[in-house]
């Protein structure tokens, strides 16, 4: 009876510090520690508006699991005020384009014209 008592607790004890020593050494699984959520790594021009070609060049790093979470809502994040800075910034040309009597979609055409002015 004594035998198999020392038997188990041996066997607890060596793979307790197997799966510590596996612990210590392997960690979570991760090369880097997690994402900060106010930063990323990822880079988009602050200069200038965001184009199709910055957001194609975007490479995300890959983790065990996919994607690192933080990254990609810190990009949508980044594309959703860019796009609400467009949508407001075209709202406010379109207003001012109706305040000066222009109706969006029509240029000054004229019958059988180019859009030149008659008296020209």
């Amino acid at each position: 009876m004594l035998e198999a008592v020392v038997f188990v607790l041996t066997v607890a004890v060596v793979g307790g510090l197997v799966f510590l020593g596996g612990s210590v050494l392997l960690g979570r699984g991760e090369t880097r520690p997690p994402a900060d959520p106010d930063r990323s790594p990822l880079e988009l021009p602050e200069d200038r508006p965001v184009t199709a070609d910055d957001v194609r060049g975007v490479r995300m790093s890959v983790t065990v699991r996919g994607y690192r979470m933080t990254e990609v809502d810190w990009l949508l994040e980044q594309l959703a005020r860019a796009l609400e800075e467009r949508d407001a910034e075209t709202a406010a040309l379109r207003a001012r384009l109706e305040e000066a009597g222009h109706a969006p979609g029509t240029d000054d055409a004229r019958p059988g014209g180019n859009g030149a002015r008659a008296d020209a």
